[in-house]
């Protein structure tokens, strides 16, 4: 993936660990669990990293919604998104992902027949796996064959505890 170079970053506590927010000039432009995180960018730490803004408004908007949506008070995010750092490909799965409503799940092979292309269903779930923006750009929503509890970025424990937040998953099924 390739990012903006105008981008910045923060950090913000969450009951599911740390969680790292980034921000272009044109939007939220990543949001990944700091530990534990399946294709976590090198860019947020090191030399190299991402410079840190705490202040930058949008990072600060992304910060208070999702103290919302951890608390239950929040089910749609209401935030800019910048996903240029994906592949054509990528982008349209992404956008089908964002049109997933809070509680709803649905398969790998529904993507692949949502984008036009029922036969991509491996590309889907790579897609989905590289998704930048966790949370707000649902692919906690995305199952397996026949609601089998599949694959997550962030790791399924997180995959479960946030369809269980929405509602998606009753305690007694895990």
């Amino acid at each position: 993936m390739k990012f903006d170079i105008s981008i910045v970053q923060t950090s913000v506590a969450s009951p599911l660990g740390s969680i790292v927010i980034a921000a272009t000039a044109k939007g939220l432009a990543g949001l990944w669990f700091a530990e534990n995180q399946r294709y976590l960018p090198t860019a947020i730490s090191g030399p190299a990293a991402w410079p840190e803004d705490a202040e930058h408004p949008l990072l600060q908007k992304v910060s208070q919604q999702l103290g919302e949506y951890f608390a239950g008070q929040r089910h749609h995010f209401d935030v800019a998104l910048d996903l240029r750092c994906g592949t054509a490909f990528q982008q349209s799965v992404w956008q089908t992902l964002l049109a997933i409503a809070p509680g709803e799940v649905i398969s790998y092979g529904e993507v692949s027949r949502r984008i036009g292309n029922p036969k991509a269903v491996r590309a889907v779930g790579g897609a989905v796996g590289h998704n930048p923006v966790s949370i707000i750009v649902p692919c906690h929503r995305v199952m397996g064959t026949n609601g089998a509890l599949t694959g997550y970025g962030g790791g399924l424990k997180r995959k479960t505890a946030l369809l269980r937040l929405e509602g998606a998953l009753a305690e007694e099924l895990l």
